[in-house]
């Protein structure tokens, strides 16, 4: 699990909770639907950017549906979401959840998705 540094001008995140107010019952809420983890794992394992688009993510979904899940993981405070432009692009924000729940990201990267047919 790599954590990139925050590269210096970047806009304001979107609204999330404050550290003290990271909730382990509602991020593990976030995480409990599948697409939401299998996110946040491909963001720990395969991030080689800061932020990403959810083009990066190839999931074959609406964007409605899309917009709803990166929603739920930022309010949930797992996520960090900025806008760029027309964008809203995500990361996970690691430092964050190791101080409230060690170990907890190392569970998600550890992981490993069921296989589809």
């Amino acid at each position: 699990m790599k954590v990139l540094p925050e590269p210096p001008g970047l806009p304001d995140p979107l609204p999330e909770p404050a550290v003290s107010d990271l909730r382990l019952e509602t991020v593990l809420a976030a995480l409990s639907d599948p697409l939401r983890l299998r996110i946040v794992r491909k963001l720990l394992l395969e991030s080689e950017d800061f932020d990403h688009t959810c083009g990066w993510f190839g999931l074959d979904r609406p964007k409605s549906s899309l917009t709803h899940h990166f929603r739920a993981l930022r309010e949930a405070g797992i996520t960090r979401q900025r806008q760029y432009g027309l964008e809203r692009r995500s990361h996970v924000r690691v430092a964050d959840l190791n101080s409230r729940f060690p170990g907890l990201l190392d569970l998600v990267a550890d992981w490993t998705p069921p296989t589809t047919d």
